[in-house]
């Protein structure tokens, strides 16, 4: 007889990028390599081969301030879903980007993590402006800002050679919620 599967499975966390989640970070920028490549620019061949020393690159910016990196995390397995970061933080202003597994589409969690992290920009971070850019073909990223309150600027730019739209959310603390 098969096991009945539970009424609720635990809601993936985000969590602040830590050195421990090294190898689940590697696994899963591996496992969607190609699925990423088809929407956002590849990291390339370089960035495998130097995991390590981006990382502590990484980390060292976060510690700085100048970034702020997090991760989707699966309850109970510490399997990386996605990816979700806060850079290039100047005067309350930052830029955000965020990239999440193949297996983990379709259930809304991209949209609950930016909504988890407006708050956190608004409530931790003192943010108060973030950018974001999608491809004309990312259509999942684009619904994803504009369900979390982005607008297009109207502003295009080149994304790895691919056209993209430029958007805007300003925050505050009852706006990021």
């Amino acid at each position: 007889m098969p096991m009945p599967m539970p009424l609720h499975t635990p809601r993936p966390r985000l969590e602040r990028l830590r050195a421990d989640h090294a190898p689940a970070l590697l696994a899963f920028e591996r496992e969607n390599r190609a699925f990423f490549a088809a929407s956002v620019p590849d990291r390339g061949d370089a960035y495998f081969a130097e995991f390590e020393a981006r990382l502590d690159s990484l980390l060292a910016e976060q510690s700085a301030g100048v970034c702020h990196f997090h991760v989707l995390v699966a309850e109970g397995t510490g399997e990386i879903l996605g990816r979700f970061n806060i850079v290039d933080v100047t005067d309350g202003t930052a830029d955000l980007g965020f990239r999440l597994a193949e297996k983990a589409t379709g259930r809304g969690l991209a949209t609950t993590a930016v909504h988890d992290l407006l708050t956190l920009c608004t409530t931790t971070y003192a943010l108060t402006t973030l950018h974001a850019a999608a491809a004309t073909t990312n259509t999942a990223s684009r619904a994803v800002l504009t369900r979390t309150g982005f607008v297009p600027t109207g502003e295009e730019v080149m994304l790895s050679g691919k056209r993209g739209l430029v958007f805007v959310r300003e925050l505050t603390e009852t706006a990021a919620r």
